[in-house]
């Protein structure tokens, strides 16, 4: 495609930036679109993935069948396969009509299934079996029916990491993956970042009825220096949050620094992991466990060897003394009573928690969405079908 063809198809579904990776999984959605060919998009979570269905779908000669997105994280486990593929009336509890499913109702269309790596397996069998034959059967019949739908999917999950760990399915796999698009990190693509900032600035001024906010040139660079891990999802968040508060609408370094996340601790999150575990993670939150557990163990260490050093020089341990752990905000430390000296790996153990974090974290989620489940699930990056298993677990209903 020309820079001129591949412009028009940004504007059409209003994807912001130059950079060459990015044009590059453009051109290859339309080269691709005209066939039957399933797609796998991969990208980290917040790149803007959910375009591309679409783009492939429009330019495809099935644009004029029904385009259909499935959340497939956010489906229960006991419900998805008759979400995908239908039921027979009376099949379960429940069931008091029959349900055609997505498979049935995109007949000559497209299916774009979103957080694939969310699948059950049982259920990545019955989508194989689709994939392979364009055969279902719907929950409850013993009947076989067929389909011609075009499958797109999408994960930021490790699907490699996913299968050495008997979470996906290898076959299923190399089925979806008939041609991968993998979409850049908005860390990855440079100065699109500021392209984007000014976007999102100008839709939030005329959405909030303000002057658009505006970036210093110090400012500037530390967009362009932040790494992003949230990515685009992020910064579009973060230009909302500075429009509605800051009074002043030219943004200094110094004010956005305000509303980022630590930049060292940021920079630092693969080398603390790298020195301890080499293991792939598949989200932040699996990330900010591990980053908990080194630092339990830090703190542990740390508070080993001041005991040492007050042994070595004959002054007892006052039981007022204690090394600040680093914990959640919203988890209160427990100290000892005054006169009771307390272990010291227990203590850590108590106030370092990861039960007890990640409790919290979900109590908080869920009361600033006022209980909106799909919304505290965005927040905290996980599935629905996580969040709802989690809420059962910690009796959060």
């Amino acid at each position: 495609m020309t820079k001129a063809e591949i412009q028009q198809v940004k504007l059409r579904f209003g994807i912001i930036g130059n950079n060459e990776a990015l044009t590059r999984a453009i051109d290859v959605a339309i080269q691709v679109a005209p066939t039957d060919l399933s797609v796998l998009i991969t990208g980290e979570s917040g790149v803007g993935k959910e375009s591309f269905p679409q783009m492939i779908h429009q330019y495809s000669r099935r644009k004029h069948g029904q385009y259909i997105a499935v959340n497939c994280g956010a489906i229960p486990e006991g419900t998805i396969d008759s979400e995908l593929f239908g039921h027979e009336k009376g099949a379960f509890t429940g069931a008091i009509d029959e349900r055609k499913g997505y498979f049935g109702e995109a007949d000559g269309g497209t299916i774009f299934l979103d957080e694939v790596g969310e699948l059950p397996l049982a259920t990545q069998a019955r989508l194989l079996r689709v994939l392979e034959s364009g055969e279902f059967i719907k929950v409850g019949s013993s009947k076989v029916q067929k389909t011609d739908v075009r499958v797109v999917a999408a994960t930021n999950v490790n699907l490699s990491q996913a299968i050495a760990n008997g979470r996906f399915r290898e076959d299923l796999y190399y089925r979806l993956n008939a041609l991968p698009i993998q979409i850049p990190s908005l860390r990855e693509r440079g100065e699109d970042v500021l392209l984007l900032f000014r976007k999102f600035a100008a839709d939030y001024a005329e959405k909030y009825r303000m002057p658009a906010i505006q970036l210093t040139e110090d400012a500037k660079r530390v967009l362009l220096s932040y790494p992003w891990p949230g990515n685009v999802r992020q910064l579009k968040n973060i230009t909302e949050r500075i429009s509605l508060i800051e009074t002043n609408r030219e943004i200094t370094a110094a004010m956005l620094h305000t509303y980022l996340p630590s930049h060292e601790h940021v920079e630092r999150l693969p080398a603390l992991l790298g020195v301890r575990d080499s293991k792939i993670f598949d989200s932040e939150r699996e990330i900010l466990y591990q980053v908990l557990f080194d630092m339990r163990q830090d703190v542990t260490e740390l508070k080993k060897l001041v005991h040492e050093i007050m042994t070595e020089r004959n002054q007892p341990m006052p039981a007022t003394t204690s090394i600040p752990a680093i914990i959640h905000p919203a988890i209160k430390p427990v100290h000892p009573a005054e006169g009771d000296i307390q272990d010291t790996e227990e203590y850590v153990e108590e106030t370092l928690s990861l039960d007890e974090v990640e409790k919290e974290m979900i109590r908080k989620a869920l009361e600033k969405n006022h209980g909106t489940r799909k919304n505290a699930a965005k927040d905290l990056n996980i599935s629905e079908r996580t969040l709802y298993r989690k809420i059962k677990e910690y009796g959060l209903d």
